[in-house]
């Protein structure tokens, strides 16, 4: 391992929900080797509660957390980033900014946990199994060797990881 830490951008339109639980299981199941972050294309300006209940339950950091739009981080002081993944299919049609540094990019879409009506419990369910979607993401991607893998063998395993069990149809798309 090279000892460098990568920057990692998880982006959605409302920056309410899934970036949001991706940005802290990354933070804490990629602590030393990845700092995470989170955006929107159009954020809602504030967190959806069931994001904290789930991430608390699960023993995830919610310090800090903040929904928050793209544009932070698309200036020059901005951290340049690694990676950046869509987790919305929306987010993923939209026009990004250019990111400095040129970071490998992947499509990781699942549903949106906060468009689910129902009781309590099923919209709970519903963070609960994004949170177990997006968990299961990370898990493999912080388990590759990065540093042992040209530009084309990441790009692949990136896209890969974004078609795994609760892929959106345009995530299951062959990119």
């Amino acid at each position: 391992m090279t000892g460098q830490i990568y920057n990692v951008l998880f982006l959605c339109t409302g920056n309410s929900a899934r970036s949001i639980l991706a940005e802290s299981i990354l933070c804490k199941d990629g602590r030393g080797r990845f700092n995470a972050y989170s955006a929107g294309s159009q954020p809602k300006g504030t967190i959806n509660p069931l994001a904290l209940k789930v991430l608390e339950r699960a023993e995830y950091p919610t310090e800090g957390l903040r929904s928050k739009s793209w544009t932070e981080f698309a200036t020059p002081d901005a951290p340049v980033m690694n990676f950046v993944f869509t987790v919305c299919d929306n987010a993923a049609g939209e026009a990004c900014p250019v990111w400095p540094g040129q970071p490998m990019t992947a499509h990781w879409g699942i549903e949106d946990p906060a468009a689910v009506e129902g009781t309590e419990i099923e919209k709970e369910r519903a963070f609960v199994q994004a949170f177990r979607y997006l968990k299961n993401r990370i898990s493999v991607f912080t388990s590759l060797p990065i540093a042992g893998l040209d530009r084309l063998a990441l790009g692949t395993k990136l896209h890969d990881i974004g078609r795994l069990d609760g892929a959106t149809a345009q995530s299951s798309k062959v990119a």
